[in-house]
């Protein structure tokens, strides 16, 4: 079985591209061969091409975004508008070439888990045909309870492993209530590990790959071997 881990976000915005090159550049500096992958983008491939900076790869962004359309849409509405399909199989020949390349993939959805890539066919399809386990990155303010688990829930019911919860505090301010009492109550509920609660970060910038202090926060803050070792089986 491919390692790796797909990171799946709770909602759009969450900051689940800067938790993906975080992992996977905090990873790269640990010497070890990480690769990653945007399987489907929209609008712009700014995502994509930070993650690739993360790690300073040098695959093809064609293979490490092998579908890209320009509208900045759920991609099941950008092609159709586009009068295109998400080609699935282009991914998963994609995916099948990089992890060719390297031992373990770090692979980051687009939207949340339920976002539809074809008429039939969702990110949650699409996570299940990879065979990979699915790490949660969520906000760690008010309203985070009812998103996060209802995205563990969906990923459970679709019998997909869960590796744990990773909370991003890039947007939020130090010292807010919610931000303290969340961790232990998500953890509680959903009977998995809060493997890291980042904090919010100055100097970080996707469209310019500038990083500030990420890798160091993550090596700091995410427990990566737990990452490393994943979860191969649905609680």
């Amino acid at each position: 079985m491919i390692k790796g881990v797909f990171i799946i976000g709770t909602d759009t915005g969450v900051g689940k591209t800067i938790v993906a090159a975080g992992i996977a550049g905090a990873l790269y500096r640990k010497g070890i061969n990480v690769g990653v992958m945007k399987p489907v983008s929209a609008g712009t491939r700014e995502d994509a091409r930070f993650l690739m900076a993360s790690i300073d790869s040098r695959d093809p962004i064609d293979l490490v975004n092998p579908v890209h359309l320009r509208l900045p849409l759920a991609p099941y509405v950008a092609a159709k508008l586009l009068h295109k399909r998400v080609d699935v199989k282009r991914i998963l020949r994609a995916f099948q070439l990089l992890s060719r390349k390297h031992p373990f993939l770090v692979v980051e959805g687009a939207g949340g888990l339920l976002v539809p890539l074809q008429k039939r066919f969702l990110v949650a399809d699409l996570v299940k045909v990879l065979r990979l386990p699915a790490l949660v990155v969520a906000r760690a303010t008010l309203g985070t309870l009812n998103h996060t688990l209802l995205t563990v829930e969906a990923l459970r019911a679709r019998k997909i492993p869960v590796v744990g919860i990773i909370l991003n505090g890039l947007e939020t301010k130090h010292g807010d209530l919610a931000v303290r009492t969340n961790p232990p109550v998500l953890q509680a509920f959903s009977h998995l590990p809060i493997l890291g609660i980042l904090p919010h970060l100055e100097g970080i910038d996707v469209r310019d790959c500038k990083w500030g202090v990420l890798f160091e926060t993550v090596q700091r803050e995410v427990r990566l071997k737990d990452i490393l070792k994943g979860r191969r089986r649905p609680h």
